[in-house]
């Protein structure tokens, strides 16, 4: 590809939702305007349900030919997500943020709507065989991190560079005072386990606090969680909060508490780091441990309520935190869109 080519960057997206893939499509798009391509989205509304929508979805954007448009070649698609990898285009570059989990490591736990029934079985198979078939197609195969990539060997025998990107609040974030509260940041689902954050309060010591800041189906439930682990005076449920909120929470925490079950990356890790903040996650976190390193980074914990709230509580010691969290800065910083545009389309 010469320099300013055409670039389209393909996203499925829910209809009224803008999540962290979302927010870095669009991230991706102004950095290669800004190194002079011709870049725009392409996106497809997308709809999970009921389960056998899932091959509709995959099979209307295999309907889609990206291979010009308005009689002007375009010279390459970057898919992102499941099903946007099953576009049709020479120059297919997949930059992997999400297959659909539900049909891989996740099928059978509470985190999925698969089963290990008949007609789950066949389902899921059939969408494996496809997600076989068209990522092999890419003329590139990236993953948003290690863990991403490490799933596309175990389940689809294929082999990707792991290529990480900054979080949606890059540039913006700061470090300020290490406050006497510790932060939760992102949607209040089960996969996050905010609910393991706030069983684990009583076991942190009694000098620190906890502030949830999102919004979700489960607050209510997290706030009986609360009530009956009698830290209902310790937590903080903020809602939805603007950037600007969001930055000043970052910028005063103490740390932040970020325990999800197997999350392929977890853009909270880094904005915690580029705040100055140590990450406390635990030892089945997934991507996060891509980044957070024992005693350097932060600190892992073994993912009961017991051993994250005694690994909480040794942020007690603000110097501790400060010193994580300053290691954790500069690791973060080393991540910039102008690596990503480097690695996405080398040589251009």
């Amino acid at each position: 590809m010469k320099t300013n080519g055409t670039v389209l960057v393909c996203e499925a997206q829910v209809p009224f939702v803008r999540g962290g893939a979302e927010l870095n499509v669009r991230a991706l798009v102004g950095e290669l305007r800004r190194r002079g391509y011709r870049a725009e989205r392409a996106s497809v509304p997308f709809k999970w349900y009921p389960k056998e929508e899932l091959l509709a979805q995959a099979a209307a954007w295999r309907l889609v030919d990206l291979s010009e448009a308005n009689g002007q070649r375009i010279d390459a698609v970057v898919a992102t997500k499941f099903p946007t990898y099953f576009v049709r285009h020479p120059n297919k570059i997949t930059w992997l943020f999400h297959q659909y989990r539900a049909i891989y490591d996740l099928c059978g736990t509470p985190y999925s709507e698969f089963a290990h029934t008949e007609r789950d079985i066949r389902l899921r198979d059939k969408l494996i065989a496809l997600d076989n078939q068209v990522l092999a197609e890419s003329t590139r195969l990236l993953a948003g991190g290690r863990t991403i990539a490490a799933r596309l060997a175990r389940y689809n025998g294929l082999t990707a560079e792991a290529l990480y990107h900054p979080p949606p609040l890059a540039g913006r974030l700061r470090t300020g005072v290490f406050g006497d509260y510790v932060l939760s940041v992102g949607r209040l689902e089960a996969n996050k386990r905010v609910d393991l954050i706030i069983r684990a309060l009583p076991h942190a010591g009694n000098r620190l606090h906890l502030i949830v800041a999102g919004e979700g189906p489960l607050r209510q439930p997290l706030e009986q969680t609360a009530a009956d682990a009698g830290v209902s005076d310790r937590v903080i449920f903020t809602g939805r909060v603007d950037e600007e909120s969001l930055i000043e929470l970052y910028a005063g925490a103490r740390a932040v508490v970020f325990p999800p079950f197997d999350e392929d990356y977890g853009y909270v890790t880094l904005e915690a780091f580029l705040s100055g903040k140590p990450v406390v996650t635990t030892t089945d976190a997934g991507g996060p441990l891509e980044f957070v390193e024992h005693g350097t980074t932060g600190l892992v914990a073994d993912p009961t309520p017991e051993a994250l709230g005694a690994t909480v509580g040794r942020l007690e010691d603000a110097a501790l935190a400060r010193s994580l969290g300053e290691a954790g800065r500069q690791r973060a910083c080393a991540i910039t869109w102008a690596g990503v545009v480097d690695r996405l389309l080398p040589g251009d």
